[in-house]
């Protein structure tokens, strides 16, 4: 039984972290897809959201499953609730990167905006890239110093978002109706995936430390939002 029942946790934990490499694929496609106005990187991006979607409740029936019929203690019952906390956030960043596609098929062939609202939202693109795969790489080695590299990432987010208002609130800015809506979304997704990015971090260094505390080195700056 034992051994079952490490076999089980051990599933746990691939599928969490085939979970973390898809998501980080669909949020670099579906960045690459709004700054290169790519059709066919946005439709990826949308048909692969159901695997995400199934790979999570996957993650959450089998740790149902072991805390119901195992009760797992100490290091096991981490893992167990941290890959049910982590494979909700990982789905939720999924959402928002297909939310980034559906924009970037929207405005198919065009860009979704111009000028310098463009650039802050595509440097925000690039963040966005860069942190999930800073997450990506720190579930695959747990290496805790990456946390805090996650985290000046997602200030970085932050900063750029702010960026983005400041830019909304100058008349001068060269905007239409359609392109305004599309930078105040496209701006809160992207930096959405920011804060999810920390909260996973958060759940690494729990699952690693084992103390709470010393997990974050971060802040969890999640809402029950996206």
């Amino acid at each position: 039984m034992r051994e079952i029942f490490q076999q089980e946790l051990a599933d746990i934990g691939d599928d969490l972290l085939a979970l973390g490499q898809r998501v980080g694929h669909a949020v670099d496609t579906a960045t690459r897809a709004l700054q290169e106005a790519d059709l066919q990187l946005a439709e990826e991006v949308i048909d692969d959201d159901r695997q995400i979607d199934l790979i999570e409740e996957r993650i959450e029936t089998a740790c149902l499953n072991v805390l119901a019929l195992q009760a797992p203690v100490a290091t096991d019952l981490r893992l167990v609730v941290s890959a049910m906390r982590m494979s909700a956030t990982l789905e939720r960043m999924g959402d928002l990167a297909s939310h980034v596609a559906y924009t970037a098929r929207a405005r198919f062939p065009h860009v979704a905006s111009s000028g310098a609202m463009l650039d802050v939202l595509a440097r925000m693109a690039q963040e966005a890239r860069e942190i999930t795969a800073l997450l990506v790489k720190l579930m695959e080695e747990r290496d805790l110093e990456l946390v805090s590299r996650i985290h000046s990432k997602d200030d970085r987010l932050d900063m750029l978002l702010r960026q983005v208002f400041d830019l909304l609130l100058v008349e001068e800015t060269p905007l239409t109706r359609q392109e305004l809506v599309d930078a105040v979304l496209l701006s809160r997704f992207l930096e959405r995936l920011g804060d999810h990015c920390v909260a996973a971090a958060k759940r690494v260094a729990y699952l690693v430390t084992g103390n709470l505390d010393a997990s974050a080195l971060v802040e969890d700056p999640t809402s029950t939002d996206d």
